[in-house]
């Protein structure tokens, strides 16, 4: 059989990739149900449960709220930890065997989880669990952009966020359905969620040694002929490797690689971070970008709405089963919402889509707000009041799964050099690890604190993240990998001074454009890093 090329390789890794991602997000969302089971429950021994009649069977009370928010949160500590593993996996033996590597990780953690027999059992399983998602979490969308064209990366990694969120539809209807099973007091009920994410994994590990390598991870490790060949089958429809699109980004590669390999000194993460020997590209204010980014999509409130949605369902006047379907139906809009972004991140830009993401959830958040105190001090209107603050959680949903769910994702795989890429993102990795941690701890404090007002805090941190997004992230939409290095060339870290700078050094080398236009221009012409380290020796 004919290897596939053009459209059908290129649709087929993202589906493969797609696995991957569906399997991260039924793994998040996994959780939720199995919190609430109450076998689960008296087994980790987190609370009490109570028969509650035929229509409800047993349910739980917590009264180990922290022990149960730390079986949750410390998940997160095991990603951090497998994404910087991911990060030098994935760039020293390829993405293909880093992903497998990852992969088996994550099997032996979902076995240890769907058998744990205690708390301690439960959170030494969840940690390996951690490691091999946030090592799948560094590789899978550097792997899915670097096989992608400049016009297409976003909406190619946006897609295939359809899937994870559709791996969070999943985990809830079925953990929704077992709770039907018995009188809801069955192992069954939270051992089989748990066990089920292993079957998107053996499919994915079924279907990775088919795939095709990143071709500028072949490049980088001078694996030439094989890049080259790859790039033939990923950009033209018969697999010529001669292709005159594929020969022009594989020439700007080719030149890429031999000049990031000079400056080796400066790929460990230590170095990465700090800065040191990185000159005129820049490394460390990537990291830092890469890393608020991702802490600051948790702090637009996701998690919060995630934890109070249940709460304002039930204040609203709907009863166990009503609120846990609007719970469901939340979450079908928000995977239904992430089509949009596939349709607008590559069109209107990264940039455009944090500001008006971040205009409509702020909105949102504070008017959900406002209606959950009115529905509190005015019990009698739960209808009128109700509705309202569930309809500004519904839209909330949408508009982050359209704009913020995406965005900060897609960033970090594309800003780096080739050189250290995997790591670039697994430093993105780090900084969803932070936030998702932190809030996971804190959400509840915050809600029983401060109640509704939560919600406030939320939306006022939307509205201040506009600024930031305006002064320091210059949009990457429709350029390619290898012009990032031009990008950030600047001295100075204001997205217009970088501009600028971008706009000059491009100028000066014109024949750059050649990528664009599809066809060679002059004889060959000097790569982006070449001419950010001329630029480099002009300032010196």
């Amino acid at each position: 059989m004919a290897p596939l090329c053009g459209r059908k390789l290129y649709y087929t890794i993202n589906a493969v990739a797609g696995l991957a991602i569906f399997f991260f997000g039924y793994d998040q969302g996994m959780m939720g149900g199995v919190n609430v089971a109450p076998d689960y429950v008296t087994t980790m021994k987190l609370g009490y449960i109570e028969y509650k009649g035929h229509s409800e069977g047993y349910v739980a009370t917590i009264t180990e709220p922290t022990r149960q928010g730390g079986i949750v949160s410390i998940y997160y500590f095991g990603t951090l930890l497998g994404c910087l593993f991911g990060g030098i996996i994935g760039d020293r033996l390829g993405r293909i065997k880093g992903m497998m590597i990852a992969s088996l990780w994550v099997l032996f953690g979902a076995a240890l989880q769907a058998s744990a027999q205690n708390i301690a059992w439960m959170c030494c399983a969840r940690v390996i669990n951690g490691i091999g998602t946030g090592c799948l979490n560094a590789i899978v969308p550097v792997w899915s952009a670097e096989v992608a064209t400049h016009t297409s990366r976003g909406a190619f990694i946006a897609s295939e966020f359809t899937l994870n969120i559709f791996g969070v539809v999943v985990a809830y209807w079925l953990e929704f359905g077992m709770g039907f099973i018995g009188d809801g007091n069955t192992q069954v009920r939270w051992r089989f969620p748990i066990a089920f994410q292993i079957l998107p994994i053996f499919a994915f590990m079924a279907f990775l040694p088919m795939m095709p390598e990143s071709p500028r991870w072949l490049a980088k490790m001078g694996r030439n002929e094989e890049a080259k060949a790859i790039l033939g089958r990923l950009r033209s429809e018969d697999g010529n490797p001669e292709d005159s699109r594929a020969n022009a980004e594989y020439q700007d590669i080719v030149a890429v690689v031999a000049l990031e390999k000079e400056h080796a000194k400066r790929n460990s993460y230590i170095s990465m971070f700090f800065g040191r020997h990185d000159g005129k590209l820049h490394i460390a204010r990537r990291v830092q970008l890469s890393i608020w980014l991702q802490i600051i999509q948790e702090w637009v409130g996701i998690a919060a709405i995630t934890v109070y949605a249940p709460t304002i369902f039930a204040q609203a006047g709907y009863d166990s089963r009503k609120s846990q379907w609007l719970s469901g139906l939340n979450d079908i809009t928000y995977m239904i919402s992430t089509l949009m972004a596939v349709v607008t991140i590559d069109r209107w830009g990264r940039r455009v889509g944090l500001y008006w993401g971040a205009i409509g959830q702020g909105i949102s958040l504070i008017l959900a707000g406002v209606f959950s105190r009115l529905l509190r001090d005015h019990p009698d209107k739960a209808a009128e009041y109700g509705g309202a603050a569930a309809f500004f959680v519904f839209l909330y949903t949408a508009v982050f799964g359209a704009t913020w769910l995406t965005i900060p994702w897609v960033y970090p795989t594309e800003t780096f050099p080739l050189e250290v890429r995997a790591k670039g993102n697994a430093f993105g990795v780090v900084g969803w690890s932070i936030g998702n941690g932190w809030l996971t701890l804190l959400n509840p404090v915050m809600f029983n604190a401060i109640q509704e007002n939560t919600l406030h805090i939320f939306g006022v941190v939307n509205f201040l993240s506009i600024p930031m997004v305006w002064a320091l992230y210059p949009e990457t939409a429709n350029r390619t990998l290898e012009e990032m290095d031009l990008l950030f060339a600047s001295d100075s870290p204001w997205v217009w001074d970088e501009e600028a700078h971008f706009a000059k050094l491009k100028a000066e080398n014109a024949q750059l454009e050649h990528v664009h236009s599809n066809k060679h221009v002059g004889e060959t012409p000097s790569p982006p890093s070449e001419l950010v380290e001329k630029d480099e020796k002009a300032d010196s």
